[in-house]
């Protein structure tokens, strides 16, 4: 059964049963089960592979294939030079960190290149598997990569968090723009603007581009429930992305710490940091995100920063310790819910439509001249 009045010229592309996206979360989040359950609820279901080899994205995506015949996306990190870091960089950088890596009884890391996976070789492989949609975030692939999605019929979704990103990529020649709010949870998909200034709400954010651009926009930031979708169709989106709202599932790939920090009714307050990766990114505020904050002039540049504090998180992670974990979530995660996948995308669907009905039953109830159309004055 489709949503009444939220079918969209993206949703009918795809096949979906209404207008959801779930987030594609690299490091782990979404496992082969997890998009597959979305994608067979009538969703649109994403892998986050970024952090993943060649090898272990084919492995990951025939995984997602023999569990679902639907359609489903990949997600990269657009490709970008490694940074080049001086000895003072990285001393500032270990100095910072030394505390936690002595409490946690780990010594001090090497840090040398690479921070990244091959983003040509995972393509390659993309390009081979023809997901339905290659969704990226952190800049531009380049023309060259976007053709060849567009040869073999997978459509691109890129990021923006501001109206000049918007049309970076409309001008690249992508399907489809995920707006980006500042209340999403992890790394911003930022790519020509990294100041806070630039920290664009989604409900300003989706209008602006709705209104500049011609192809679809997805909204995506602090979405949690059905009646936040149906406010982001309201604002002019063809979807809505929700990541976080995920996260909480049965066959979500996070840690049992993660999980339960997530549940944690005492700990709601998320924050922006560079502390882990070395980009923005939004998370429940723990020690080592507040500690750290007043030591920005040694955070790396993204990814050598990722890759730095990684021995932190994996260590933080095998004894359960959440205040040295990065807890991505957006400011939406009060109202996070522990369900299986099917069951939270089923649930949306419902509250989508129940929220249209009652816009559509207020706006005729209270002001019938504005529901059919006509001048009240």
């Amino acid at each position: 059964m489709q949503i009444a009045g939220s079918r969209t010229n993206l949703v009918t592309r795809l096949g979906l049963k209404g207008p959801l996206i779930q987030a594609p979360m690299a490091g782990g989040a979404t496992t082969p089960e997890l998009v597959a359950a979305v994608c067979n609820a009538g969703a649109l279901g994403s892998l986050g592979g970024a952090y993943l080899n060649p090898s272990e994205l084919e492995k990951v995506i025939r995984q997602i294939k023999r569990l679902t015949d639907r359609p489903f996306a990949v997600n990269l990190f657009a490709p970008s030079p490694e940074p080049s870091l001086n000895e003072n960089q990285i001393h500032a950088a270990i100095a910072a960190t030394k505390s936690y890596r002595q409490e946690l009884g780990m010594p001090d890391p090497t840090v040398k290149p690479p921070f990244s996976q091959n983003f040509e070789d995972q393509f390659s492989l993309l390009l081979n598997e023809r997901p339905a949609v290659f969704s990226f975030t952190f800049g531009l692939p380049g023309k060259k990569f976007l053709e060849e999605c567009r040869k073999r019929g997978i459509l691109t979704f890129g990021t923006a968090t501001t109206l000049d990103e918007g049309l970076a990529l409309q001008e690249a020649g992508v399907d489809g723009v995920v707006a980006q709010g500042a209340e999403a949870g992890a790394q911003r998909g930022a790519f020509l603007a990294e100041n806070e200034d630039f920290f664009i709400g989604l409900a300003a954010l989706v209008p602006t581009l709705t209104s500049k651009l011609h192809i679809p926009v997805i909204a995506a930031g602090g979405i949690m429930n059905g009646q936040g979708i149906a406010a982001a169709l309201t604002l002019g989106a063809e979807a809505a992305q929700l990541g976080t709202a995920f996260l909480a599932c049965d066959e979500s790939g996070i840690s049992t710490t993660y999980r339960d920090a997530l549940l944690d009714p005492k700990r709601r307050a998320t924050r922006l940091t560079r502390a882990f990766t070395g980009r923005w990114a939004r998370g429940l505020e723990n020690r080592f995100i507040v500690e750290m904050a007043s030591k920005e002039n040694a955070v790396l540049p993204f990814p050598a920063q990722n890759a730095f504090t990684q021995d932190i998180r994996k260590k933080a992670t095998e004894l359960g310790l959440p205040e040295y974990l990065s807890l991505w979530a957006g400011q939406g995660v009060g109202l996070i819910r522990a369900l299986k996948a099917e069951t939270l995308v089923t649930t949306l669907f419902k509250e989508i439509s129940d929220a249209m009905n009652r816009a559509g039953t207020y706006l005729r109830q209270g002001y019938p001249d504005m529901a059919n159309g006509q001048d009240a004055s």
